[in-house]
């Protein structure tokens, strides 16, 4: 080899080893391939540009490249089966399947060039009595034939560790390119700290709570839909409280449904059953807030909460099953990790209920209600409509950037509750005292 050309590779490896956690993103024409790391299975995301692609793969691919998985989908599958290898023993590999190829189109960060990627989802099985902690990665993938390319490898999560989120890498990019001192390209060590199932389960409970800590908008449909479900049907309008045991009964019920419905899309949704774009599905929950804004004013379906909460909660789950599918789990894996999940949604959603709802219905029992229910169901409604146009148009506007604070503040806008429903309480009972108790307690 040339000494100029040794000179070139060196650098290049040098500098792709130096590519910061943040910096992550296709900004050179090199593989970046992110490792999803369960019980039983590891699955890989490659990202692959399609010019170098081409140097090895051959057959003219970047002309017309939106169509190279139409016209050479099952030779791309042939040649990645060739070129990428899994081993605890080299004398048993492990199985290979490509589970799908697409085509990518973005844009250089530096120069805003256009660029093309085949992107490859391939999934690695281990032999018997062999797991996913230790092993070795074979992979010369483009590299066997265009020396100077490298490919960035990162663990992008590891169920047994508690790493699952997606959107934070586990660590920095690790490279794999030719040794220009042996002339060889060497297999890759991946060697993760030792996990357990238990670990796994305990971090999907933690993430399903987080996920409605910070999920506005789940939240935001059910606590307006319960705004009136403390009240009484008056003609067209809402009347007035309708007695503790009554609005027990009703929320019960109403957040049951709730329940029920986002576990079954969550369940079918996680096993891939069913698969809807996320555009539409974020439409839709933003379109759920929206309706339950107008029935919290005006009731639009009084006595049928439950089923609106059902209804729409199908429409919730599918949103929060497309956490689960993106980690790609086994069956066993998966099926503790919908587990841990849902309970840590339900032990959230209820939680903050428990802290808003009591004071919700304290403050039904007087006049106030009315315009606080009036005043909280139309900033709802406002919240949503600005989530439907940045969720339809894909650009954010001034209400969405303030609602994402919303859940940084979320503490005090429980107090701001509690300070308001105990004022008005107080207030209302001391207006005239006698006859406000004695009606409070005939309607209890």
């Amino acid at each position: 080899m040339k000494r100029w050309r040794l000179f070139f590779l060196s650098g290049v490896i040098l500098f792709s080893a130096l590519i910061p956690e943040n910096s992550f993103a296709h900004q050179s024409p090199n593989t970046l391939i992110f490792l999803d790391v369960s019980p039983g299975r590891v699955a890989m995301e490659i990202q692959m540009p399609v010019p170098e692609l081409e140097l090895a793969f051959g057959n003219n691919i970047s002309k017309s490249p939106e169509t190279i998985i139409d016209r050479f989908g099952s030779q791309l599958r042939e040649y990645l089966q060739n070129h990428i290898h899994a081993y605890v023993k080299k004398e048993k590999p492990w199985a290979i399947e490509i589970v799908s190829l697409k085509m990518d189109k973005g844009k250089y960060i530096e120069s805003g060039i256009d660029y093309w990627e085949v992107i490859a989802t391939v999934i690695l099985k281990p032999q018997p009595n062999e797991d996913t902690r230790k092993f070795m990665l074979d992979y010369d993938v483009i590299m066997h034939q265009v020396m100077n390319h490298v490919a960035l490898v990162n663990i992008r999560s590891d169920w047994e560790t508690g790493n699952i989120d997606n959107d934070n890498h586990s660590e920095e990019a690790r490279v794999i390119g030719w040794n220009v001192r042996d002339n060889i390209i060497e297999p890759m060590e991946i060697n993760l700290e030792k996990g357990s199932r238990w670990k796994g389960f305990k971090n999907m409970f933690v993430l399903g709570t987080r996920h409605i800590k910070e999920g506005t908008d789940h939240l935001l449909f059910l606590i307006v839909l319960l705004l009136p479900a403390m009240l009484l049907i008056n003609g067209k309008q809402w009347g007035k409280f309708g007695g503790t045991k009554y609005s027990i009964a009703r929320l019960v019920k109403i957040t049951t449904a709730f329940t029920i419905g986002h576990s079954i899309t969550l369940l079918i949704g996680a096993l891939g059953w069913l698969k809807l774009p996320t555009q539409p599905v974020e439409i839709l929950i933003a379109f759920s807030i929206l309706v339950s804004a107008i029935h919290a004013i005006y009731p639009i379906f009084p006595g049928k909460e439950m089923y609106v909460a059902a209804g729409f909660g199908l429409i919730h789950g599918l949103a929060f099953a497309t956490i689960l599918s993106n980690l790609k789990l086994g069956a066993g894996t998966l099926a503790l990790s919908i587990l841990g999940f849902n309970m840590g949604i339900e032990f959230m959603q209820l939680f903050i209920v428990a802290l808003i709802v009591p004071w919700l219905i304290l403050l039904s029992k007087t006049p106030f209600y009315k315009w606080f229910r009036i005043l909280l169901a139309v900033l709802a409604a406002i919240a949503a409509m600005a989530w439907i146009a940045e969720r339809s148009s894909g650009s954010g506007n001034i209400i969405t950037g303030i609602t994402a604070k919303i859940p940084e503040n979320g503490l005090w806008f429980i107090i701001t509750v509690v300070i308001i429903s105990v004022l008005g309480y107080v207030f209302y009972m001391f207006s005239d005292k006698d006859e406000k108790a004695a009606t409070l307690r005939k309607v209890d």
